[in-house]
């Protein structure tokens, strides 16, 4: 079992940075990718990026150049640096790992970047 907590939300105007973080309840550092989502009200959940054990990264089309994810340590084991942000980003952001056959959520953190 393993429990998932996104920070890092707000209210930010275009253009402007956010930086979220994923703090876990126990060690899936070394072993498994981590990835972030996104959702907004009315549509599918979308991939926004990963980043693999091994430290490889892919992101979605719609964040190449602007969103960076990381890895950290062992208990905050995930960062998505996010910036040049757009209104359309809006959404909430979820945290995201699989272990065993079993894929894990945090409860989400809202980003808002509007004027």
């Amino acid at each position: 079992q393993v429990q998932l907590v996104e920070s890092g939300g707000g209210l930010v105007q275009p253009g402007g940075s956010l930086r979220l973080s994923c703090t876990a309840s126990r060690s899936i550092f070394s072993f498994n990718a981590m990835n972030w989502y996104r959702q907004v009200p009315g549509k599918e959940r979308e991939l926004v990026a990963t980043i693999t054990s091994g430290g490889y990264t892919s992101y979605a089309d719609f964040v190449k150049g602007r969103f960076t994810i990381s890895r950290n340590n062992a208990l905050n084991p995930v960062s998505l640096q996010m910036n040049t942000l757009k209104p359309e980003d809006t959404a909430v952001y979820y945290c995201n790992v699989k272990v065993g056959p079993t894929n894990y959520w945090g409860q989400g953190t809202q980003v808002t970047v509007s004027s």
